[in-house]
């Protein structure tokens, strides 16, 4: 070649097609089925390919779009995070106003960049501190009952500065008067007051199981504060659309984004028949969707959200590029384990990554000990900081999207929001989400896909960190925080109820008076008389009760059962802790490792994780020469536990001699062979072994079975 010709790679070699790939990788397999080994198989019913090329996404749409057009897989807008960054939006773990106030002031200092108001059970269901009972009161979220509530949160806080986020329940309507009535009252100006105070009933009645009254009465709220905001020009999201609670009962990708999509059909539908036109309910909406561990999948699912947003305005008439999707993610509780906690950092962080590529607004990041513990300002702190290195260290919020070209996550993008919407129109079927709530269908499917995690768990085919793989059993089980539930109830009925004597006989009669008018009107004015009974005194129980009396109650519908990674194992792990409290030490399990280091090690350190897995100590002595010394060494350790661990090669003979030692010597003794040669099992059975553990068995099942005959 000459020395000035410049080297050019496409004419000097040919490029290798996707079957001449496919030819080698099969020969490298040496017979092995390409599609087990190679491909994956997902719950979403998607395979993964071992490889992507450009043929796999030329005839997708978003093969010839950009950031901010089309069909805004790619974003909603065209400089994406670099223009508007997505807020750093951390739940406040307080009951107390004060105590929320102090949380809030701290964690706005130090990087915060928005508000989230999570509400106690008992604010989000419109009753007061007083009327309600211990352990719905300031456990889970803030207890607010009037106006003096939300003015101590807020004291000394910028709210012009700050988008604030309420996840007010199924309805609100009375929390959004009670808000602005707290901002009046104290003398500042809604103008600049931004975020959202959301109503979202079908996602409380799928998390909460019923709902206190009909979803009619409820959507007539809807449109009202919808209509509001609108009138009066506050820029507040009034509709929310929460799949967590989908999410953290196991549910798929698919499943997740189908049920977003039915909610959202929903919505519109019954405000567009209340007179709501479809371009004053849009932008309106605010997604929260959990965030799983499968990194791709959850990159792909924020990506495919916005294409199914599209697809849907477009259906009702509406440009997608007048109404970006708002979209909050929370890391999911599901995948958090409160064995080993400091890993749960670890998962957060994939999590929140996939969230950040994926072109989410808003962000919660799980505090590593959330799920367990009310988190202190440590663990606040790194969950915060957590964003705030993937923003300005690893520069995501520098990047306009990241994984736009990647051949993979573009055609899994197009698969999920495909597999998304052929469940979004079954459910449309199926008459709906509401019907499909109440059937308990989209209750079923989910469990479903959570019973395939939980197999794929005991089975160790899923690895959970800490859990069901590399366990730590000389950790003990970190010391919750728990809040006192008859304190803080006490404390804000005691509050309340002197709040309600204040005052003179006028005051009250005012305010009786408002609250009627409020009753009888069926106009937006409703949320101005609702303000205004606020301002007189009126608590959030009284605006709730006057705005529904004498409404018919809502439906029940089967619950969704929350899942955990960790649930089985965790249970396993605690029983060996309280074995231990009475015994002095862990459940023992003594390695009957036969033979010199390369006979038996493979077993052994295969045998060590499968027990620590369920809080087992292991007991591994150096190779044994014979059987006979093998039995002596096991029952001189008293373990109640023995584990055979050779080859298969070995067994024949040194199983029956092992078994027929330790059994004479210990009856009670359970004996366990490493390994399942399938054509021995029956003869080792019958020589005394009373388990197996190998490879794809059932960690859970065996353990538990081992547990009972003990």
């Amino acid at each position: 070649m000459q020395a000035d010709k410049k080297l050019n790679l496409k004419a000097e070699f040919t490029a290798p097609s996707f079957e001449d790939w496919k030819k080698v990788a099969e020969a490298d397999l040496k017979g092995a089925p390409y599609d087990k080994k190679l491909i994956t198989k997902t719950y979403e019913g998607i395979d993964l390919q071992p490889i992507y090329t450009a043929e796999d996404i030329r005839d997708l749409p978003v093969a010839k779009e950009f950031p901010g057009g089309g069909l805004q897989s790619r974003g909603s807008q065209a400089q994406g995070p670099v223009a508007t960054p997505w807020k750093i939006c951390q739940d406040i773990p307080a009951g107390l106003a004060e105590d929320f106030n102090d949380i809030l002031k701290r964690d706005l200092d130090r990087g915060q960049t928005a508000i989230s108001v999570v509400l106690d059970r008992a604010t989000r269901r419109g009753v007061d501190a007083d009327f309600a009972k211990p352990g719905e009161v300031g456990i889970g979220g803030l207890s607010v009952s009037g106006t003096q509530s939300l003015s101590r949160a807020f004291s000394g806080i910028a709210l012009d500065s700050y988008p604030v986020f309420v996840k007010a329940g199924y309805s609100g309507l009375p929390f959004l008067a009670l808000l602005i009535a707290s901002l009046k009252k104290d003398g500042r100006a809604t103008s600049g007051l931004t975020g959202s105070v959301e109503s979202d009933p079908l996602g409380y009645l799928a998390a909460e199981g019923q709902l206190p009254v009909s979803l009619n009465q409820i959507y007539n709220e809807m449109k009202t504060a919808t209509n509001w905001v609108r009138i009066h020009k506050i820029n507040l999201k009034t509709i929310g659309i929460d799949t967590t609670v989908y999410q953290e009962a196991g549910a798929t990708a698919v499943q997740e984004l189908a049920a977003a999509m039915a909610t959202l059909v929903t919505y519109l539908e019954e405000l567009t028949e209340r007179g709501v036109s479809p371009s004053d309910i849009a932008p309106c909406i605010r997604f929260t969707f959990g965030i799983g561990t499968h990194y791709f999948m959850e990159i792909a699912k924020f990506r495919a959200a916005r294409i199914l947003w599209t697809q849907i305005l477009t259906a009702y008439g509406l440009d997608p590029a007048d109404y970006p999707m708002s979209i909050h993610a929370k890391t999911s509780s599901m995948t958090q384990t409160d064995f080993d906690p400091y890993v749960n950092l670890l998962r957060t962080t994939t999590e929140a990554f996939s969230a950040a590529v994926g072109g989410v607004g808003s962000l919660h990041t799980h505090a590593f000990d959330e799920s367990w513990s009310v988190p202190d300002e440590f663990s606040r702190r790194i969950a915060r900081n957590t964003q705030i290195i993937l923003a300005e260290e690893s520069h995501l919020s520098s990047l306009i999207d990241p994984a736009g070209g990647s051949y993979f996550i573009e055609k899994l993008t197009a698969d999920l929001a495909g597999a998304s919407w052929e469940l979004f129109k079954q459910i449309q079927e199926k008459d709906g989400m509401a019907a499909v709530l109440q059937t308990g269908y989209l209750a079923e499917e989910v469990r479903k896909a959570a019973d395939a995690r939980r197999a794929d768990i005991a089975k160790r085919k899923s690895v959970i960190v800490g859990v069901n793989a590399y366990a730590n059993i000389r950790e003990d089980l970190p010391k919750p925080v728990v809040p006192d539930a008859d304190a803080i109830f006490t404390k804000r009925a005691e509050y309340l109820q002197k709040y309600r004597v204040s005052g003179g006989q006028e005051k009250h009669i005012r305010i009786l008076e408002t609250l009627e008018k409020a009753g009888a009107e069926k106009s937006e004015k409703q949320v101005d008389l609702a303000i205004e009974a606020a301002l007189e005194g009126a608590t959030l129980g009284e605006l709730t009760q006057i705005l529904r009396s004498g409404k018919e109650n809502g439906p029940t519908v089967p619950a969704f059962i929350p899942f955990s990674v960790a649930a089985d194992f965790s249970g396993l792990r605690k029983k060996a802790l309280n074995y231990k409290a009475q015994k002095g030490h862990l459940p023992q399990v003594f390695l009957a490792n036969m033979g010199p280091l390369v006979q038996y090690k493979g077993r052994s350190d295969f045998s060590r994780g499968f027990f620590e897995t369920g809080g087992f100590e292991v007991l591994s002595p150096a190779g044994f020469e014979t059987a006979e010394l093998a039995a002596k060494g096991a029952l001189e350790s008293k373990a109640p536990v023995v584990v055979i661990c050779s080859t298969d090669e070995t067994y024949p003979e040194l199983v029956p001699v092992i078994v027929k030692e330790i059994k004479s010597g210990n009856p009670g003794v359970v004996v366990v062979l490493a390994g399942y040669p399938k054509e021995q099992v029956e003869a080792h059975k019958a020589a005394g072994v009373d388990e197996f553990i190998f490879l794809g068995a059932d960690v859970i099942k065996t353990l538990t079975g081992i547990w009972s005959k003990f």
